[in-house]
């Protein structure tokens, strides 16, 4: 069995909602006794390592108070390198949404993941995912069908000769890489930046896709 930690929910995420959407992505491996989730807060991310989990899932950003104190981190140079040595060791990390937000651009965590949030607009909109051809994850049969929902579009700058798209994102407003893997070291990376709502969180076809990046990086597929 697999210990899966997954810390979620930040000022602007409902944690709620958020469990909600992981419990349906992992709930046929939880039920087959293949994983065993656990939840923590971003400030015993540091003592949570330390028991080598088998797999951490991030979906929180790096500001602890983004309105009232925009320079308060919990992501610590420390902590930075320690993440990135538990993957390089052999750890597996997936980075969901806000987990490549506002964390520092040369810290060794954002070279771990080679890409990172840089904006998204103002309002919700509707935005369409689109899995890239012939760049489906390893040992999955992801589907080719595009799916689109009301979501923050997120635009990102992604290292794209360094990692594997499996998918990406189209709204009004452009087109940027959405979804991404690779090994760093003994270990493996996911990114994946849908979704904020909740009829994205719940959306069928997210489910699914977020299944099957699961699935390479806590290496269940080759």
């Amino acid at each position: 069995m697999k210990k899966v930690l997954a810390v979620v929910g930040d000022f602007y995420h409902n944690c709620d909602l958020i469990q909600q959407s992981l419990n349906d992505i992992l709930s046929p491996l939880m039920a087959e006794g293949v994983v065993q989730l656990e939840y923590c807060e971003t400030r015993l991310i540091s003592e949570s390592l330390k028991e080598k989990p088998d797999i951490v899932i991030l979906f929180a950003e790096d500001r602890v108070d983004p309105q009232n104190e925009p320079e308060l981190r919990w992501m610590t140079p420390e902590i930075s390198k320690q993440i990135a040595e538990y993957v390089d060791q052999g750890g597996a990390w997936i980075a969901w949404h806000a987990g490549m937000a506002s964390y520092d651009e040369d810290s060794e965590y954002v070279k771990m993941l080679r890409g990172f949030f840089v904006h998204h607009p103002s309002e919700n909109i509707e935005v369409t995912y689109h899995p890239v051809v012939n760049k489906s994850i390893p040992g999955t049969e992801t589907s080719s069908e595009v799916f689109s929902f009301l979501d923050e579009h997120y635009f990102v700058e992604c290292d794209e000769s360094n990692t594997n798209i499996f998918l990406r994102s189209s709204s009004q407003d452009g087109e940027a890489p959405a979804g991404w893997f690779h090994t760093y070291g003994q270990g493996r990376v996911g990114c994946i930046t849908p979704a904020h709502r909740a009829e994205g969180l719940l959306h069928p076809s997210f489910i699914l896709c977020m299944r099957d990046l699961f699935g390479w990086v806590a290496k269940l597929t080759e």
